[in-house]
């Protein structure tokens, strides 16, 4: 049986406002909404499950890339919103073993010899950005805000960046995601100088349970889009 809704009682039943319902429609995330004689909205329990699998897919995914599915399924590009989802999935995967790489080059990268070689040693933003997988620019708004330092060289003034130094932006780059990072980073790098990782791992752990509840998030959006697409499938009438 396909029952009606109005816009108050989908928006009371999933705790948002009807302007937000308007929002998702002037989008063009659900199907074409029809009215009533007196021409007031009325929703159907496909535009119903259409709202549920927005709302839990924002949960789990930026805006951009729930808008262009749902947008995708309402003009019958099915595989093509599957395959947009898939390849979300395949990203958190990615930060994920990012993450990992990471922690595994900061316990393995030697610096105890740190103290005992020159400035022929120091390396320029360019490289550090290089192997940390950053842009330069991340690293000039990391040391702006006192997270990391560099030294000018005195030939060409260039930012010069020891492997201490390295190290921390290894740390940065692989948590500024988190929670941890906005609270507790600088202290966590006050860690890394001493080369104790009990606190940087915990660090990354936390980083880590981010990820896991992110992704479990995510497959309950998929869930919910699976079920929006099924009714989107079938003849309506």
């Amino acid at each position: 049986m396909n029952f009606t809704y109005t816009p108050g009682q989908i928006a009371t039943e999933l705790a948002i406002s009807t302007t937000t319902l308007r929002r998702y429609e002037k989008e063009g995330l659900i199907p074409h909404v029809p009215r009533t004689p007196s021409n007031h909205r009325y929703y159907t329990s496909i535009h119903f499950q259409a709202f549920i699998a927005i709302r839990s897919l924002l949960k789990g995914y930026e805006i951009p890339a729930v808008y262009e599915v749902l947008r995708k399924v309402k003009r019958g590009e099915t595989n093509d919103a599957l395959w947009l989802v898939n390849q979300q999935l395949y990203n958190s995967q990615l930060e994920k073993q990012r993450m990992e790489d990471i922690w595994k080059m900061v316990q393995q990268v030697d610096f105890a010899n740190e103290r005992k070689v020159g400035t022929t040693e120091a390396m320029t933003i360019g490289k550090v950005a290089e192997a940390a997988g950053v842009n330069t620019s991340a690293i000039r708004h990391w040391e702006t805000e006192g997270l990391i330092f560099s030294e000018r060289d005195p030939n060409n003034g260039y930012r010069m960046y020891t492997r201490s130094e390295l190290r921390k932006i290894l740390v940065i780059s692989s948590l500024r995601k988190s929670v941890y990072y906005i609270e507790h980073m600088k202290e966590l790098l006050n860690t890394v100088g001493t080369q104790d990782y009990t606190q940087i791992n915990k660090a990354f752990q936390l980083a880590l349970q981010k990820l896991n509840s992110q992704l479990s998030l995510q497959f309950a959006g998929v869930k919910e889009l699976m079920t929006y697409i099924e009714l989107h499938q079938e003849p309506q009438g």
